[in-house]
């Protein structure tokens, strides 16, 4: 076992980068050069360091590992972290995406570029902090300050109507949260300590769990986000910048995926089972509604945008599955959705920074100027319509299964979801790389340079590795979610034993 604390190095060594890139004082190209290579070797010295938790991690054991415990505040709050197979493939694609962010912002930002690459390594150490924390009051902390660096990102670098996403952004995902504190208290209350790991296998009278079922329910759905408290994605998509873009799909997103997870699934079982039928419906709607509504957009970010709210169904229809193969299918396909939609937006800000238009009716015949791009933004389309022998497939293909077992007719309409995702993002392809060349603007347009090759060669690697080969991913989370699915089952057995007495 690790005896240095690994979880905390790798939580808090961005926030070292941070202090550093601070020092670096002045608004010349050498302080902004400073401020960017160090944000970029804090984010790969933070991936590497990362890496050493999954080599070490024992996939076979389903209870929390690396666990770091230490007093905080009064007797009951301690700072506790640690990582089970559900919370480490997300803390993984936390630390390795941000080095993606660094380099696509390398150009394209050109102001205030040390308070930008600030905002971003405090980012990483709550998101990072959210995976790994094991006290619900240092879970919301985590979790709640994350809005912060997130709405400078959007309100000071955004586009033109950047004040106004920011804002929305913020208030959507803050009121939800409130409810999340009033759940926290109550489950205090009732069990005397805020440790995850003692709630986990606390029972909580059922009464309790509808209502705090509820209220987590309220933070979690805008956070993921879910149909209809997803209107906030879409603006905040098309407003940050390109890394903002990546970073909120890619992570901030799972958030609330995970969120289901580790809280509402193991901790109100009976409420989960209670309310399953309502989180069908409510995935199901936003799989077809939010596809056909990608279908008429004009703007390539929104259309990515509400693509990321559908794939989100899946996640959601998945975990309430409450079966083997949904939850960990939901868990692979948070992952899996991270590369691709991160990579998606990568590929909308490369055209953009050359072009400065996302309009979608600006461009076509690409291909003949930029083939590469062609290429690799193939790679991640089908990846996104779930094409198999990409990533996409083996998440989308494993929730549907799962859910089959359990309700038919939300696993046949959640299917036509794929048939919709092929229409958007073909249709998106064929207008932006097909046709021909006839826009004076794009006669002269380049191709991918080396720095945007070295950043999207890893991403397509990825997505193809994990679509062959999906192994990796499902081995850490099998016996987490094993356990997980077992707890969840037993507790609606007693219950139904109760009954029957």
């Amino acid at each position: 076992m690790t005896t240095w604390p690994i979880l905390s190095v790798v939580t808090f060594l961005p926030s070292v980068g941070a202090l550093l890139v601070y020092i670096v004082r002045g608004e010349d190209e050498a302080a902004r050069r400073n401020a960017r290579w160090i944000a970029l070797w804090t984010t790969l010295i933070t991936l590497a360091i990362s890496l050493i938790l999954v080599v070490r991690f024992d996939p076979s054991n389903p209870d929390f590992q690396f666990v770091e415990k230490a007093p905080w505040l009064a007797d009951t709050i301690t700072y506790h972290m640690g990582v089970d197979g559900i919370s480490l493939p997300l803390l993984i694609l936390t630390t390795a995406v941000m080095p993606f962010c660094i380099i696509a912002s390398w150009r394209s930002v050109k102001v205030r570029v040390r308070e930008y690459m600030i905002a971003f390594l405090v980012l990483e150490t709550l998101m990072v902090g959210t995976f790994a924390a094991l006290d619900l009051v240092l879970f919301y902390l985590y979790f709640e300050g994350g809005l912060i660096p997130m709405f400078l990102i959007i309100g000071v670098w955004g586009g033109p109507r950047r004040v106004y996403a920011s804002f929305k952004f913020f208030l959507y995902t803050f009121l939800g949260s409130v409810l999340m504190l009033l759940a926290i208290m109550a489950l205090y209350w009732n069990a005397g300590t805020t440790d995850i790991v003692v709630l986990l296998h606390t029972s909580v009278p059922r009464s309790l769990q509808i209502w705090a079922w509820l209220a987590f329910l309220a933070s979690f759905a805008v956070k993921l986000p879910m149909w209809p408290v997803h209107t906030w994605l879409p603006d905040a998509h098309v407003e940050a910048p390109t890394a903002g873009s990546v970073v909120l799909a890619a992570i901030l997103l799972k958030m609330g995926g995970y969120g289901f997870l580790r809280f509402s699934l193991p901790m109100f079982p009976l409420a989960s089972n209670y309310f399953a039928p309502v989180m069908f419906s409510l995935s199901v709607v936003a799989i077809i509604y939010t596809s056909l509504v990608a279908l008429m957009q004009d703007d390539m970010k929104k259309l990515i945008a509400y693509s990321s709210v559908a794939h989100m169904g899946f996640v959601t229809m998945g975990i309430f599955a409450g079966t083997m193969q949904g939850v960990a299918g939901s868990e692979f396909q948070m992952v899996s959705h991270g590369i691709v939609s991160g990579a998606l937006f990568l590929c909308v800000g490369i055209v953009y920074d050359r072009m400065h238009t996302r309009e979608i009716a600006a461009y076509g015949g690409l291909v003949n100027r930029m083939p590469l791009y062609a290429l690799v933004f193939l790679v991640f389309t089908m990846a996104n319509v779930g094409l198999p022998g990409t990533s996409g497939f083996i998440g989308e293909f494993m929730t549907l299964i799962g859910t089959f077992k359990i309700s038919l007719p939300t696993a046949f309409f959640a299917t036509t979801g794929v048939i919709l995702s092929a229409s958007y993002a073909l249709w998106l392809y064929r207008k932006i790389v097909f046709g021909a060349l006839v826009k004076p603007s794009l006669q002269t347009i380049k191709d991918l340079t080396l720095r945007e090759c070295l950043t999207l060669g890893p991403l397509v690697a990825l997505t193809i590795f994990f679509g062959i080969y999906p192994k990796p991913v499902l081995d850490i989370s099998a016996a987490s979610v094993q356990q997980l699915v077992a707890n969840y089952s037993h507790a609606l057995s007693t219950q139904a034993a109760a009954l029957a007495q």
